[in-house]
């Protein structure tokens, strides 16, 4: 649609019409050298030239109105998931898929745009390569996915084919879809007669040597009374065992059964229940757990000049963590026993030593001839002049047997781990400590993590401080009493989570070994889904720890059974990762290897999990009320597969309403070259014929 306006009043126009007629008239009405008829179509010519240059002084144009007709749209979809497949014969899977195609090839014929889906995120040409094996069912999420896709399209209709069976995501009830959602229920409501593994709890990480329980909820339909027999297994070998006589029908039972760990790195571990006649499936008797078996714990000796009662503190945060073994030894009150002279430990806390004991004070330089990472906590009883001789990385110059009482504070440059905001804030509350009063000097790459604060003043003395020596890392407090930071704690909460993780933090960056390898590949984490993409991190540095880039990986994926697979990649620069997809359930173990700069080949080994859903079949029992409720909140209706013809026959009155998208444009008369190319032929022409009749 085009209209022609001005920017004056229409009126106007009237006025150009009458400049043109009184130009051509006082030309053209005086006797010319030409004939009537030719100075009658010079008149013309001559008004026409006028009135149009008149009227593009109006600034006319032209109003272009567009519309545009969009046709509306039809989701239909499909739940593609193993839950359909396993309650749900060939042939009806098969009527199923026919219908939705029947369905869509109807809406199509009523004017819709139709869009064919799955729970997969793709569109679908036809729902005849649709396989029913997904291993999860997100009803929520395909929902989503199509309020997303077609929030601003003229989305008319929804059909869903589905047993309203969903284990992932929120329920669909609460993502709302603008039209109506017309469902079709496939699958049986009634219940089967059934046994399964509800869920499974363990431990994530266990030790070598160690036993660890793993406890299995058992469920079961139509089965009271009986009973079944629960195993734990690992490469084929029973490791425990135990006999269960079905309770209640509906009810969970736990099941504990005690493993061995008797290998290290990720173990899997298989749980089954013997199977029962009449069942309704078995895929749900079986169940992989996945354990990473650790070669030992980290070794924590505390050795103090005695009893105090921040060894308590420490002992009860550590024991927190069932990763350290906490040995304490306290020299004529422990017993020696207490203290294996042979053991290896990866940490030491050395409570208030070296003190003024001789005896002491040579087990202080036994222990850190081992050159094991070591926590100082000094006090009271520590003999400055002994302490300042080990050069811990602090130097203290005492004013005699003074001490001072003061609270701490966060150096704001701390970067060696984070704290959080909880931990920060406690700290600043937390009671005064018990410190030397004196002078302090820190050695070069000393790092301090808190600082001494006198009531509201923060002064430059530190409190706890960091250091590392020929290898070894040290960390050094410079007061006692810590046992009252976590009492404080407990008396104002009723919990010490953020001194326990305050400690547990200094824990893991005292033990924490460097890595001093060249070339090093992991996986993103060590447990992966069947269907997940398994990414490996690559890292490469030259001699003096720079990252490199653009060396040639070969990386050996070798599953427990089975042929290992070879892939080649290159380590292209930050945050790459090579993605490797399509394995199966199982451990893996894998080996990669590239040649650094220097001619010289390094390699990395790592292991891995994969585990598999089995979500579907732990509830194949059709949710038909589901769908119901779906559709009516929707404006939609519920049909049975086996009454969705009628769904089809209530399609042919669907309307089909399109949008009008209209748009509007102005175009300037005066930019059209065809009427700069009309007035330009009519000056020329009128000029022509008078010069040639021999005016002008």
């Amino acid at each position: 649609m085009n209209q022609l306006i001005t920017a004056y009043s229409p009126w106007f126009i009237i006025l150009c019409i009458g400049a043109g007629l009184l130009y051509a008239a006082l030309l053209y009405s005086q006797n010319a050298p030409w004939s009537k008829s030719t100075n009658r179509i010079l008149a013309f010519v001559r008004f026409l030239l006028v009135s149009l240059l008149a009227f593009l002084l109006l600034e006319p144009m032209i109003r272009q109105i567009n519309n545009e007709y969009e046709k509306p749209v039809a989701v239909v979809a499909i739940d593609n998931s193993e839950s359909l497949a396993l309650t749900n014969s060939p042939e009806k899977l098969k009527k199923a898929v026919q219908t939705m195609n029947s369905i869509a090839e109807r809406l199509e014929k009523r004017g819709f745009e139709v869009q064919m889906r799955s729970l997969l995120p793709n569109a679908l040409l036809s729902f005849d390569s649709v396989r029913f094996n997904l291993p999860i069912t997100n009803l929520q999420g395909l929902f989503s996915s199509i309020q997303n896709n077609f929030e601003n399209r003229n989305l008319g209709a929804v059909v869903l084919l589905s047993d309203g069976i969903y284990n992932q995501g929120s329920s669909p009830l609460y993502q709302p879809v603008k039209a109506g959602i017309y469902t079709i229920g496939i699958g049986d409501t009634l219940p089967r007669n059934d046994v399964s593994i509800r869920a499974v709890y363990h431990n994530k990480i266990a030790y070598l040597g160690n036993q660890f329980p793993i406890v299995t909820e058992i469920t079961h339909t139509g089965f009271e009374g009986r009973e079944v027999q629960l195993s734990v297994s690992q490469a084929g070998k029973v490791l425990d065992s135990k006999r269960v006589l079905l309770g209640k029908e509906g009810t969970l039972q736990q099941v504990q059964c005690l493993v061995t760990a008797s290998q290290k790195g990720v173990q899997r571990y298989e749980l089954q229940i013997s199977p029962l006649e009449g069942e309704f499936t078995q895929q749900n008797n079986v169940r992989q757990v996945y354990i990473d078996i650790l070669d030992g714990q980290e070794k924590i000796l505390i050795v103090a000049a005695s009893p105090h009662p921040d060894i308590k503190a420490l002992r009860a945060a550590l024991e927190k963590n069932s990763n350290y073994q906490i040995s304490l030894f306290i020299p004529n009150v422990m017993p020696n026993e207490a203290l294996k002279r042979n053991e290896k430990y990866d940490l030491i806390i050395l409570h208030q030593l070296p003190n003024a004991n001789a005896i002491t004070g040579n087990l202080v330089k036994e222990l850190l001839a081992a050159k094991v990472p070591v926590w100082f906590i000094v006090g009271t009883q520590t003999y400055i002049a002994a302490f300042n001789a080990l050069s811990p990385g602090v130097s203290i110059a005492a004013s005699g047997y003074q001490t001072d009482r003061v609270t701490a504070a966060i150096h704001p440059q701390f970067d060696k781990f984070l704290l959080s905001d909880e931990n920060k804030s406690a700290i600043a509350k937390y009671p005064p400590l018990v410190v030397p009063f004196g002078d302090f000097k820190l050695a070069q790459g000393t790092v301090p993590m808190l600082m001494q604060r006198v009531g509201s003043l923060q002064t430059n003395k530190p409190l706890l401080v960091f250091a590392e020596q020929d290898e070894r890392k040290i960390g050094i407090l410079l007061g006692e009493g810590i046992w009252q930071w976590r009492l404080q704690e407990f008396s104002r909460s009723g919990e010490q989570a953020t001194f326990d993780e305050m400690i547990g933090k200094i824990m893991q960056y005292l033990t924490a070994r460097q890595d001093k390898r060249k070339f090093r590949v992991n996986t993103v984490a060590n447990e992966y889904f069947t269907g997940e993409t398994v990414e490996f991190e690559t890292e490469v540095y030259n001699d003096i720890y720079e990252k490199i880039y653009g060396q040639t990986v070969q990386l050996e994926i070798i599953p427990e059974k089975g042929n290992k697979s070879t892939f080649s990649y290159v380590n292209s620069g930050e945050g790459f990762r090579y993605k490797v997809s399509g394995l199966k359930q199982g451990v893996y173990n894998f080996k990669a290897s590239t040649i650094l700069p220097n001619g010289k080949t390094e390699t990395a080994e790592g292991r891995f999990a994969v585990k598999e859903i089995q979500a579907e079949a732990l509830n194949t029992r059709a949710d038909f009320n589901l769908l119901r409720q779906l559709a009516k909140q929707s404006g939609g209706e519920f049909y049975t597969l086996e009454n969705a013809s009628q769904l089809i026959d209530k399609l042919e009155n669907l309307e089909a309403a399109a949008v009008i998208h209209s748009s509007e444009e102005n175009k300037e008369i005066l930019f059209l070259k065809w009427l700069c190319f009309l007035l330009l032929a009519l000056a020329t022409g009128e000029w022509f014929v008078r010069k040639f009749r021999g005016s002008y």
